[in-house]
């Protein structure tokens, strides 16, 4: 079985080969094309394939991680979008709920209205209502939808949302509405609030559905050409796609649901840092992926992934309810400009200098300071051995760009320099104390894997700064990400909005509608061709207290919901809440709000990493003098340069050292000792302060 994990960044494209039954690996990296990124997922397969000497048809299956979905939210730059509602309703897309996000601000950047995803001359009402149980009150009018349907046709909207209140309750009438607008529109994308997202809260449903529609065709159009560049080069293997929860899935499920790939290509780090940290033990991890232009942090918790909740999920400042990945991005990454705000203030990012021009120290034009140019100037990244030898860094560019900012500063280069990655540091680090104390996690019990291109660079500095004393750099950092979509079931999930208070729960419905949502997802694997054998059912709620306004996830059991099944999900609901809010109201009632079911296809993937046996002495490859700051002041260390390859296994040594690879750098800074392990991870430990 040899599968083919393909990551799509924003500047480089990462590729990971793996025969599963010989355990060999064949990586590559090569330039993305953002202009179409399937032509770089097709130069790449080829150079790979002749890399491991293999043609395109010995390929068994491709999993893909897409950026298209998520760029195109953040851009805005999806396709025009229409919407279909209830007469009455055409402005809950821009009321919204009436929140602050910033509360003292008196400019409030609202994105669903300041740049909505739908505008209103897009938005079309017709008569149709159903109650609060999903009985009608008032027929749908087809002949107003039919006219509705020329009016966007006329406008040149490109994909339409069908959105009606309680739909998540009884959905015919958006099934009718959509079917209707299918023979209205046969070219036009249809989708429905109720398909997307069939939960209460219809601001959040209509804005998730909303995004689904907004970005549908641009990935559609993606998955279908990519399908037919693989086929053309010989693929004969199956397609799937990484999804925002984890899991990955066929075309024709992304085709359907579009959004589910909102954050695909950045769950797929997490799965890689959680994968590499499983082997040695760490199921309580942090995982920092640095690019050249973003930091992605995600909380790996007691073995599993940690799921956004109704409060936080959202995709460029829009609420998200589909199941995701709590994935938290800021600008910091090596490309990361330094520079000196308009309040005379030391930033730096979210700006980067990109790859073109990039760095300085790339020697492509660049003229404005980088956290590249900051590490280069301090001694952490070799000028003669940069991705392996394969790139040369220019020093006096960077330090001309550093000096320029420095006498702004009135700041030595190399105060300057340090600063800049302390700034940086500190802005990852308190990012990550978002995800964790915040939240009543503590950063100590955890270890931090830091990977991508820049990450090992950073990551004992940002562990020094949250107090963690654990730091797992894995064997391919750069590539991590890649090797996370090798680690991934398929999955798809079903969910109802159930409604039941304790002491009032109606044991058989409850119990039925989490066998309709098995029987769903099951005739999805059937379509699949995914075995019984091969497939499991997951099986949670989403409770709250009696009058809360947001719920928490909790495991529910399989079989028949009666009280003494129920009696346990009470109290792991009072110990989740107790752990979440510091305290519990034993004595309140507690509601099951919404009830789902997570679906699971085994698929091959990635087992046990293969192990090394480097025996022999650490021999340094150069010596470079490298800058850190001690007890306040900087000081310069003579800093051997290690090539990661040649490192014996289990030998303990001392930092300051630097780590060369192709695809990364690896500082240890003074006061860190570090080993590499049997699976060739680079395993970090910090002195007693």
């Amino acid at each position: 079985m040899i599968v083919l994990g393909v990551d799509v960044g924003g500047t480089f494209t990462d590729f990971v080969l793996a025969d599963l039954e010989k355990q060999e690996l064949t990586i590559h990296k090569t330039s993305s094309t953002p202009a179409n990124p399937a032509i770089g997922v097709v130069n790449g397969l080829k150079a790979i394939c002749e890399k491991a000497g293999i043609r395109t048809d010995d390929i068994d299956s491709l999993f893909h991680g897409t950026t298209v979905g998520t760029n195109a939210m953040l851009e805005h730059d999806g396709t025009v979008t229409g919407m279909i509602t209830n007469a009455g309703f055409r402005d809950v897309l821009h009321i919204g709920r009436h929140q602050r996000p910033q509360h003292y601000s008196i400019m409030q950047d609202l994105p669903w209205q300041n740049r909505p995803l739908i505008r209103r001359r897009h938005r079309q009402t017709v008569a149709g209502r159903l109650d609060a149980a999903g009985q009608e009150l008032i027929p749908l009018d087809e002949a107003a939808l039919r006219s509705a349907a020329r009016t966007l046709l006329e406008q040149g909207v490109e994909a339409v949302l069908v959105g009606f209140l309680f739909s998540y309750v009884n959905p015919a009438h958006e099934q009718r509405a959509a079917q209707i607008l299918r023979e209205e529109m046969p070219d036009v994308f249809v989708t429905t609030s109720s398909d997307v997202a069939p939960q209460f809260r219809e601001f959040e449903r209509f804005t998730t559905g909303a995004m689904s529609a907004f970005i549908g065709p641009k990935v559609r159009r993606y998955i279908t050409q990519l399908q037919e560049e693989l086929t053309a080069q010989g693929l004969k293997g199956e397609l799937r796609v990484m999804t925002s929860s984890g899991g990955v899935a066929t075309p024709e499920m992304i085709a359907q649901k579009p959004a589910s790939t909102l954050l695909s290509g950045l769950v797929a780090g997490v799965r890689g840092g959680a994968w590499v940290g499983s082997h040695i033990g760490a199921n309580r991890l942090i995982t920092l992926d640095i690019g050249g232009t973003s930091a992605d942090i995600g909380i790996v918790m007691d073995g599993r992934l940690t799921e956004a909740d109704a409060r936080s999920a959202s995709i460029a400042g829009f609420p998200v309810m589909l199941p995701m990945i709590d994935i938290h991005t800021i600008g910091a990454g090596g490309g990361s400009i330094a520079h000196v705000d308009r309040g005379g203030a030391f930033r730096v990012g979210p700006e980067s200098a990109g790859a073109d021009p990039g760095p300085a120290a790339y020697g492509k034009g660049g003229e404005r300071p980088t956290v590249t140019d900051a590490n280069l100037l301090l001694g952490r990244l070799a000028a003669e051995n940069f991705l392996g030898g394969d790139m040369k860094l220019d020093v006096e560019a960077a330090r001309r760009v550093i000096t320029t900012l420095a006498d702004q500063l009135g700041r030595t280069p190399e105060e300057t320099a340090e600063g800049a990655l302390t700034v940086l540091n500190s802005n990852m680090a308190n990012a990550i104390r978002s995800r964790t104390v915040q939240k009543g996690i503590d950063p100590r019990d955890f270890m931090l894997s830091g990977f991508g291109g820049a990450g090992p660079l950073h990551a004992a500095e940002v562990a020094g700064m949250l107090g963690v004393r654990r730091v797992l750099i894995p064997p391919h950092p750069g590539i991590t990400s890649a090797m996370g979509l090798l680690t991934a079931d398929l999955e798809y999930h079903a969910l109802r909005t159930a409604f039941a208070v304790k002491g009032a729960v109606d044991h058989a419905r409850l119990t039925g509608l989490f066998d309709n949502m098995e029987a769903e997802l099951n005739g999805i694997f059937d379509r699949d061709g995914v075995p019984d054998a091969k497939r499991r059912m997951l099986r949670e709620g989403d409770l709250r207290y009696v009058g809360q306004g947001y719920e928490l996830k909790i495991d529910m059991p399989d079989g028949v919901l009666d009280d003494a099944a129920l009696e346990q999900v009470w109290q792991d609901f009072h110990d989740r809440h107790r752990a979440e809010y510091g305290h519990a109201f034993e004595a309140s009632p507690i509601e099951i709000v919404t009830i789902k079911v997570r679906g699971l296809g085994d698929v091959d993937k990635l087992g046990t990493p293969p192990e090394i046996s480097v025996t022999g002495d650490a021999t340094p490859v150069g010596q470079g003098r490298c800058v850190f700051r001690i007890a306040e002041e900087l000081q310069t260390f003579d800093t051997p340069y290690y090539d990661r390859a040649s490192l014996p296994v289990g030998h303990n040594m001392d930092g300051p050292a630097i780590l060369l690879q192709t695809d990364s750098t690896t500082v240890v800074p003074p006061g860190w000792r570090f080993h590499v392990d049997k699976f060739a991870n680079v395993l970090m430990t910090r002195e007693e302060a």
